[in-house]
């Protein structure tokens, strides 16, 4: 059974080791053991604030002879406050530095969300707020257009500092748009899906570009509910519907959501701080659910987004800033 999708003619693995929410003390230790367990998609960014720790599992993974660089797929994000051109590189750059690479396999657009620019040497990752000592800390928005960032995105690509680029968080209008004026094509939309955000007509519409998709938080309310963005309640893995299909493939129901997903034609980006989760939510390839299965799973779609920045912008960072209507 196929464990990897085609982007841009090549084969990414479809599960890869997501590494958002990974305390920083823990990356390197839990990148290694991922690795070692038979990951070979590894999904990054600046603003998850691990990348130089990341950086030090892979070099211990290879070093000791459990894979090569070229093994790997490499994804890393553009933070909002980079968005401007003359700092996408400065950006690129510094991730590259901190994940001990000298290229990226996938280079995306975080959040079509730009950001009043804080210097690297200033502070670093920047996160949402402006300036955290501030009476008000809060968000502040910079008018950058999204195809200026978009075009210096694809200047990485010519540099050679990165293979692919793409985007995430984009909403189908966004796509269209983008689709429009890029040079070069993006390569992956990633955006969050799960049963209760199935996003079919999004997900429908960049297969229709020849765009691959990566499901964040695929497993659901999980990552959220210490953040107080979603209850113990919502867990997608409770649900009847894919207990019952778990209990008779003798699968957990992480696996079940997992495997919906891959069948879907997307690939899933499940992170986990457990190392005997790493095994278990690789081991998604020796079956299969059937078209009821897929069915009803599917039918748990609620358009539940737990990662809404038109709802955490404003009760976290002080500043309305919906992306979604």
């Amino acid at each position: 059974m196929k464990d990897s999708i085609k982007v841009n003619n090549v084969e990414m693995p479809a599960v890869g080791f997501g590494l958002w929410k990974i305390a920083r003390e823990n990356t390197a230790a839990m990148v290694f053991q991922a690795l070692q367990a038979g990951y070979r998609h590894l999904d990054s960014a600046a603003d998850y604030g691990n990348e130089a720790e990341a950086g030090e599992g892979i070099r211990r993974a290879i070093d000791q002879g459990i894979c090569t660089r070229e093994e790997l797929w490499v994804t890393s994000k553009l933070w909002n406050t980079f968005h401007r051109p003359e700092h996408v590189r400065e950006a690129c750059e510094k991730t590259l530095a901190d994940l001990g690479v000298d290229y990226l396999d996938l280079y995306l657009v975080h959040f079509p969300i730009a950001l009043k620019y804080v210097p690297i040497t200033e502070r670093y990752p920047p996160e949402w707020i402006f300036d955290p000592q501030a009476e008000q800390p809060e968000m502040v928005t910079d008018p950058v257009p999204l195809t200026d960032t978009w075009r210096a995105m694809e200047a990485l690509v010519q540099a050679g500092l990165v293979r692919n680029i793409g985007v995430c968080n984009y909403n189908s209008a966004l796509m269209h748009d983008l689709m429009a004026y890029a040079t070069i094509k993006p390569a992956m939309l990633q955006v969050e899906s799960h049963p209760y955000l199935t996003q079919e007509r999004l997900i429908r519409l960049a297969q229709q570009y020849d765009i691959a998709v990566t499901a964040f938080s695929p497993l659901g309310a999980g990552s959220y509910v210490e953040l107080d963005m979603a209850s113990e309640q919502e867990s997608v893995l409770d649900q009847a519907v894919v207990t019952t299909i778990a209990e008779r493939l003798q699968r957990s129901p992480a696996q079940v959501v997992l495997r919906w997903g891959i069948q879907r034609g997307t690939a899933v980006i499940p992170k986990t701080s457990r190392v005997e989760r790493l095994a278990e939510n690789l081991a998604v390839f020796d079956f299969t659910l059937n078209d009821d299965d897929m069915a009803a799973i599917s039918a748990l779609n609620r358009n539940r987004r737990f990662n809404d920045p038109g709802m955490f912008c404003e009760q976290a960072f002080g500043h309305f800033y919906p992306i979604y209507d």
